[in-house]
């Protein structure tokens, strides 16, 4: 078969890391195979978020380098855009950018192999944004691309939470599970492939209520149980979690299940309840702290994150202020924390919005306090002794570097045959965004 070139390019969440890896399995039999560099490619595809303000600039900016560089080379022959940004402005990529020759939303990639055929027949423009009826995952090949010692896996799309701030309806869908056979069916190849650890992924992952081998239901609790009795599989994890979705046997399972790592990726948002309702969460600050308490109680080594929006539209400096003290009252070991952004055809972009450099004030104040939480949160794990599964080379010689069972780094030394193993790690000294360690000398023996 005559071997033709693929570059993805990807941005925002792991689902589009997830997606682009499938898009990559999908064109295999075609003969695409991966390269680094878009000059190289026969084929590049921008598969797209649609979260933050100015995404879609962002994109028409690489659309242009992308001319700019078929024009001068004759590469790449296809430009393909996919994702978040590709569903919600799909004719104005055609309209903005009429050298594109692919537009396909995120529920539909699976058909790329007939929409690039239909596309060098048409010798123009070929746009999928629809919602098909059938699931992608029915039609994604078993076969997928060596994973590594960690894999991301897909078991849940599409929101109907409706956060007022939120594009992720708009462009996933509603929420849909996928069947626990065919998670469990896919994580088994998964492990067979070598990966050692495996995030379960979605927009509302704890939302995943997904048919059981029995025909009945399953909800995240009972299918992180069954992952669990993979051999092979040391770790699993899962991301994002909706707080309104997090039921008695999924925090059960936090202490049940050691496979379940004690870290969890757990939005609140904001400290406000006059915020919280602004926004739609369905939820209010005691709900959860509440929340907070059973997860502690149930496993009382859990770490958190979480992610905060500040400068919403009615955001006042009392709500702000709220937030600040949410956080010294729940502390988290990282966060991810952002400025409000108007996205287009959300509730809260109508609304009257708040100025840019009050937004930056706040945002700035917030993420010192989230700083020195996750820097205090590292340092306390200094002179403990942790699980570290080893994923690869470190970036000096010598070097190999790892995951704790917090999701930090840990950089230490040793044998690049360490790779893939669960290893006891004394950590030595922390930084800002990792720790580094020596490997316990009965690992050694």
């Amino acid at each position: 078969m005559n071997r033709k070139k693929l570059h993805v390019i990807t941005w925002g969440c792991q689902m589009n890391v997830y997606d682009s890896g499938r898009m990559e399995d999908v064109l295999r039999p075609l003969g695409y195979a991966p390269v680094d560099a878009p000059a190289d490619a026969d084929m590049v595809i921008l598969n797209t978020c649609h979260i933050r303000d100015r995404a879609t600039e962002k994109v028409f900016s690489e659309l242009g380098r992308l001319r700019a560089l078929r024009d001068e080379t004759g590469r790449p022959g296809i430009i393909a855009v996919a994702g978040c940004v590709a569903q919600a402005e799909g004719q104005e990529i055609l309209a903005r950018a009429p050298f594109v020759d692919l537009v396909v939303g995120p529920q539909a990639y699976h058909r790329l192999p007939e929409l690039v055929a239909r596309a060098a027949r048409a010798g123009g423009a070929v746009i999928d944004t629809d919602f098909p009826a059938e699931s992608k995952f029915d039609h994604l090949p078993e076969e997928r691309t060596a994973p590594g010692v960690t894999a991301f896996l897909t078991i849940q799309e599409g929101c109907d939470k409706f956060c007022a701030f939120c594009v992720v309806p708009y462009t996933r869908g509603a929420e849909a599970s996928r069947p626990a056979g065919a998670v469990i069916a896919e994580a088994r190849r998964l492990v067979a492939a070598g990966a050692r650890e495996i995030t379960l992924l979605g927009q509302n992952v704890n939302a995943w209520h997904g048919e059981a081998p029995d025909g009945g239901t399953w909800g995240l609790g009972r299918l992180i149980r069954a992952l669990a009795d993979i051999p092979g599989l040391a770790r699993i994890r899962y991301t994002t979690s909706h707080p309104r979705d997090m039921d008695d046997d999924l925090i059960d399972a936090h202490g049940q299940v050691p496979a379940l790592m004690p870290f969890l990726h757990l939005p609140v948002q904001s400290g406000s309840d006059q915020v919280l309702r602004a926004m739609n969460r369905g939820h209010d600050v005691p709900f959860y702290e509440r929340l907070v308490e059973r997860l502690r109680a149930a496993r009382p080594d859990l770490a958190l994150s979480t992610d905060f929006i500040v400068g919403h539209p009615g955001e006042s400096e009392a709500d702000f202020d709220a937030t600040m003290r949410l956080v010294e009252r729940v502390t988290f070991a990282s966060a991810f924390s952002f400025k409000y952004s108007a996205r287009p055809g959300t509730p809260a972009a109508g609304l009257p919005q708040i100025e840019e450099s009050v937004r930056d004030r706040r945002l700035q104040t917030l993420q010192a306090l989230l700083r020195d939480q996750q820097a205090e949160f590292n340092a306390g794990c200094v002179g403990l002794t942790l699980p570290v599964l080893i994923t690869g080379p470190g970036r000096h010689p010598g070097q190999i570097a790892g995951r704790s069972p917090y999701l930090q780094p840990v950089h230490l030394t040793g044998p690049i045959s360490a790779v893939g193993q669960e290893l006891p790690v004394h950590i030595a000294a922390s930084h800002p965004n990792s720790l580094a360690g020596t490997i316990e000398e009965r690992a050694c023996a």
